[in-house]
């Protein structure tokens, strides 16, 4: 089959796109044919190597640690199940499926991810792609395309759990920061779905498409007044802030949040290194919240969601698999509202 690898840690020049060997299904494994795969920043951070890895100081690695070479990236996947290992059920066979990209700690429902797709495992930046069956999870009836669908996993995985980590509810005012990328958009979307005023941080050029998606407000980051132009949108404050920007803003932005507010962070786009007061925090029962990818239980609701089309996925672009270079590309650009998809 054909697939786009990366061959180590570095630029775009380490993505080559080659003939390997067709993956078969294991013992309660099944083997995917892939219709689409979406791009996301951690694609381009673990081709990076930014994340590092413990015990190897400076060195780089992928988000849970070192990677192996080559590996096909791509951890946002549908397709149609083509084959079975020993112990799956025969009939799942020509079902439609989006996948879970995480392996588990542990049984729980809360569980954290240990293991993620197109990162310790090859994923689906290829013509095949083989999961654990219980990984596969039926969409047969969901009205959404492909490509849609394949804009789900990680970003409105991680936007649903963030909202979930910071209790958002129908009549909540939720602050979101860098609501015109993958994840910003998907939780602009997933809080008006509940019932939430959304007001949203962007750049004044995607405000348009961001309102459309759901925000009530949208604040321009690019005026350099961020806090000032949340304060005046929401003067009674916010229920939660759901950053995944962080930098200074948080030490700067914690007023914002009413009494018991919430302030979930699942990213640094801005910086990760803080100064904040922490008498803010206490004297106002704050919360300071850190969320990461999704759990069992959130990527089931993700899938409900997907199975009625309560949200569709803006889709700003679509590669094919010669072009997973370009697609990075401009994902670090971070010039796109929406999701990226690579079409194999």
């Amino acid at each position: 089959m054909r697939a786009a690898v990366i061959t180590g840690h570095g630029g775009l020049e380490v993505i080559e796109v080659r003939e390997v060997a067709t993956p078969h299904p294991g013992p309660g494994e099944v083997l995917v044919r892939v219709a689409a795969a979406g791009c996301n920043n951690t694609d381009v951070w673990t081709r990076e190597g930014a994340y590092g890895h413990d015990g190897a100081d400076g060195e780089p690695g992928g988000w849970l640690g070192p990677l192996d070479f080559p590996r096909i990236q791509g951890g946002d996947v549908t397709g149609t199940v083509v084959a079975c290992g020993d112990g799956v059920p025969p009939e799942l066979v020509a079902g439609r499926v989006l996948l879970d990209p995480a392996l588990y700690d542990d049984d729980g429902p809360d569980a954290r991810p240990a293991d993620v797709l197109g990162s310790e495992r090859d994923g689906g930046f290829a013509e095949f792609v083989v999961v654990p069956a219980a990984c596969a999870h039926a969409v047969d009836g969901s009205p959404l395309s492909d490509v849609e669908l394949a804009a789900l996993p990680i970003a409105y995985g991680t936007a649903l759990g963030m909202l979930d980590r910071g209790s958002v509810a129908a009549g909540h005012t939720v602050l979101v920061t860098g609501s015109s990328g993958g994840v910003g958009l998907a939780v602009v979307q997933l809080a008006s779905a509940l019932g939430a005023r959304v007001v949203a941080v962007c750049s004044g050029d995607k405000a348009a498409a961001v309102r459309e998606a759901g925000a009530s407000v949208t604040v321009d980051r690019r005026r350099g007044a961020v806090r000032e132009g949340a304060a005046a949108a929401a003067p009674r404050g916010y229920d939660a802030v759901i950053d995944v920007v962080a930098g200074p803003l948080i030490g700067r932005g914690l007023g914002l949040l009413r009494p018991g507010g919430r302030w979930v962070v699942a990213g640094a786009l801005d910086g990760w290194a803080v100064d904040l007061d922490v008498r803010e925090l206490y004297l106002g029962n704050l919360a300071l919240v850190g969320s990461t990818m999704h759990t069992p239980r959130i990527f089931e609701r993700l899938v409900d969601l997907a199975r009625h089309g309560v949200v569709r996925p803006l889709v700003a672009e679509t590669f094919a698999l010669d072009s997973v270079a370009e697609a990075q590309r401009q994902l670090a650009r971070r010039e796109h509202v929406g999701k990226l998809v690579v079409v194999p």
